[in-house]
């Protein structure tokens, strides 16, 4: 590592690191109906980066009669259940990078808002030691878009914040990663990040590599190269 390059790279799960928000999507429409309730795509939507809590009170507003904690298990049970089946499906690039950080020697956490136990199932199924910290949704003491998830994780990986860059495709997650203090890049998916306050938006990961980084950390933080 050189003074250009950011001492940890931190990485949101769903829509950054795997394309997971299909599965997501596909979990809730069941669940809404079995209520005799409707859902749509544009509703789901709106849930991208939001807290599993958030997202479970939105549901029993749909008519949902469950608790958020039943709630959130029955989602997170479906997705896994799609994972076993369909396996890891890693957005474009993004395990590339991610294991070529690796390689370089930068740190690397996952900043989720999934349960652990689904975070830890989707690390498990990665075919190298991915990352040094998990915060999950079920660790963090408060949800996207607070900043605590990624205060949480450069805590854990002993640094100031301002030293790591931030990955993220959803406003709630960016806007979690710009008030930590973060370089935050913002990747789109599903949701249009415009306004989040992204350093940057790149519209891919793929063919990145970690020159690329160290030039987006340098360009945002002042760092001569």
């Amino acid at each position: 590592m050189t003074a250009t390059t950011p001492r940890a790279v931190l990485w949101d799960m769903d829509g950054t690191l795997v394309d997971t928000e299909p599965y997501w999507m596909a979990a809730e429409f069941p669940l809404v109906e079995s209520f005799g309730g409707t859902w749509s795509h544009e509703q789901g939507l709106q849930l991208v980066g939001m807290g599993l809590e958030d997202a479970a009170r939105i549901f029993q507003a749909a008519g949902v009669r469950m608790a958020v904690h039943d709630i959130i298990d029955t989602l997170t049970d479906d997705v896994m259940r799609q994972l076993a089946i369909k396996g890891v499906p890693f957005r474009p690039g993004a395990r590339e990078l991610l294991e070529s950080l690796k390689r370089a020697g930068i740190r690397t956490a996952l900043v989720t808002m999934s349960l652990r136990r689904m975070a830890q199932s989707v690390v498990d199924l990665i075919d190298f030691d991915a990352f040094d910290v998990i915060v999950a949704g079920d660790d963090s003491t408060r949800p996207k878009p607070f900043p605590d998830p990624y205060l949480q994780a450069c805590a854990a990986l002993g640094m100031d914040p301002a030293d790591a860059v931030a990955i993220e495709d959803s406003p709630n997650g960016l806007r979690s990663a710009v008030a930590s203090g973060a370089v935050s890049l913002g990747v789109p998916h599903m949701v249009s990040l415009e306004g989040a306050g992204a350093a940057a938006i790149w519209p891919t990961l793929d063919g990145r590599t970690v020159d690329d980084i160290a030039a987006f950390y340098a360009a945002h933080t002042g760092v001569k190269r």
